[in-house]
């Protein structure tokens, strides 16, 4: 054993005499021109071929470096054995990545590529007006020579695009609102907080088909841009959510943003002077949000056209003016928005300063609404948000008491709601009242949802029962009323026949006796 060590220190010596020498016979640049020479060759016989991609290009910073590293943070996960953990601002989940000068393995389109995370310490830096980080961090990206095309058209496409959905998946949604304070003056007309609605489409209370529909239109929406930019259409949509109070309009919203990743920006309409402050509005808003007008029926006075014999002449117009009172400043304070100015936000040229946007309006009453808000182009899919279903009850028993299916099917009290839902007309939100108190008992809150549904169908029942009574009173006071008028119409025309008759009969007795009279006369000329 002693012999071993005794020869190892020997070559170890011989080695180290022999790089000495070749370092003083040979200087730096010879040695690395033999380097770079034999890179050259083993690249040229290696059938891998490789790309670099550093965190900073330049002094500026490189997007696809960012982007590789979150699209990597999918697979690490699951294929590393050391890997770095981060948790970025505003972000709503925890994020791997690659550890330094850790690697992984990507498929894509039955292709792999090899990911490399190098990271070495940066050469002492002169004064620069902006100073480098002391790491030099990259990625490098192994590919087989033959794959090059595949990967460089579009793998590359892929990551990035990935990347920005992960973005918005992991980032925490917002919910701006108009302010109509000082931020406005200064350039911030929107205001935010974290928007943290649990909402989903699995637990809105909805026709599980109607469901179907809305989000495979929102999917299709969401994935087609190329199709809007074919048919040279703004990448835009507009959904009208209309029904009873309680139906679940504002929830379907947030299910809506929470399914896509959107941000929400509610507008009150109220808190808006005029068209262009409304226009600045629409210029300030981010590309994938949704633009929310609820109870717009409510709003402000943009619900109808006047008629024309409602629309003011010249003169009174010009008398307005002249005192300084005008109908928009008196009604609405100095509201000089105007339905136009309205339409052109939704569908004009300055709906198209952005990219995929959804504008939701929301209204009780629908049948008050300008047609022209309503039109396809506008509004592009009318939701009647109507009272709860019994498909939509079973969703409600299914969060609330934790009823599954198979016990709703063999469940006595739940066959005699299925008897009763419809003629009952009871909002989710008067149903989900019953169930959140009586939560911690099942059966309790079962009976009591019966009771309450069998005791609404009744009032409906009598409520119908009186207005057809109404409207039966209402046909035979109609018809007593056309009656009566028709008996004074033949008396005032029997009047009129009476009088007429008078008339002549005084006509002919005048006629009469002047005959009399000229034949007197004539009679007493002749004698």
């Amino acid at each position: 054993m002693k012999e071993f060590w005794t020869s190892l220190a020997t070559l170890m010596g011989v080695l180290a005499f022999f790089q000495s020498q070749l370092q003083s016979v040979f200087p730096p640049e010879l040695r690395f021109a033999f380097t770079k020479f034999f890179n050259q060759i083993f690249l040229w016989v290696s059938p891998y071929c490789y790309f670099d991609i550093t965190e900073i290009d330049g002094v500026n910073s490189n997007e696809l470096y960012n982007s590789v590293q979150i699209y990597l943070s999918s697979s690490a996960s699951t294929t590393g054995n050391r890997l770095s953990l981060t948790k970025a601002l505003n972000s709503s989940s925890f994020t791997f990545g690659l550890s330094n000068n850790g690697s992984t393995i990507d498929t894509f389109n039955g292709v792999a590529v090899w990911w490399e995370h190098t990271v070495t310490q940066r050469q002492s830096q002169t004064f620069s007006w902006r100073p480098l980080p002391e790491e030099k961090r990259g990625f490098t990206l192994k590919i087989k020579k033959k794959d090059k095309s595949l990967i460089l058209d579009s793998y590359l496409d892929h990551i990035m695009n990935k990347a920005n959905e992960i973005r918005r998946k992991n980032k925490d949604r917002l919910l701006y609102t108009n302010s109509g304070g000082g931020s406005a003056d200064r350039g911030h007309p929107w205001e935010c907080v974290p928007f943290k609605h649990p909402s989903t489409f699995e637990t809105l209370a909805m026709d599980p088909v109607k469901k179907s529909e809305i989000m495979d239109d929102l999917l299709g929406f969401a994935e087609g841009e190329s199709f809007y930019q074919q048919t040279g259409r703004a990448w835009k949509r507009g959904y009208l959510l209309f029904g009873p109070p309680g139906t679940g309009k504002s929830s379907m919203i947030a299910a809506m943003a929470n399914f896509l990743g959107y941000d929400i920006y509610d507008l009150e309409l109220t808190e808006v002077s005029s068209n262009s402050d409304l226009r600045k509005l629409l210029m300030k808003t981010t590309s994938k949000s949704i633009i929310v007008i609820e109870d717009i029926d409510c709003s402000i006075d943009l619900t109808n056209r006047k008629k024309p014999t409602e629309r003011k002449n010249q003169s009174q117009l010009e008398t307005e003016m002249r005192n300084g009172s005008g109908s928009n400043s008196s009604s609405e304070g100095g509201n000089s928005m105007t339905l136009s100015g309205l339409l052109n936000f939704t569908d004009g040229l300055w709906s198209c300063c952005g990219s995929e946007r959804i504008f939701v309006f929301t209204t009780n009453h629908v049948e008050k609404l300008d047609p022209a808000l309503l039109r396809s182009g506008r509004m592009d899919m009318h939701i009647n948000m109507s009272f709860c279903s019994f498909e939509a009850l079973k969703i409600l028993l299914k969060n609330y008491v934790g009823l599954k299916e198979e016990d709703m099917l063999e469940n006595g009290l739940v066959k005699e709601m299925e008897e009763v839902m419809d003629e009952a007309e009871m909002t989710p939100a008067d149903i989900s009242e019953v169930l959140i108190k009586n939560r911690r008992n099942k059966e309790n809150a079962l009976k009591e949802l019966l009771e309450s549904l069998k005791r609404e169908k009744v009032k409906k029942k009598k409520k119908k029962k009186r207005m057809s009574e109404d409207v039966v009173l209402m046909k035979e006071e109609k018809s007593s009323l056309m009656e009566v008028t028709e008996e004074e119409e033949k008396r005032e025309l029997e009047r009129e026949g009476e009088g007429c008759d008078k008339l002549l009969e005084n006509y002919s007795k005048r006629g009469d006796g002047s005959e009399d009279e000229g034949l007197e006369k004539t009679g007493s000329g002749g004698i």
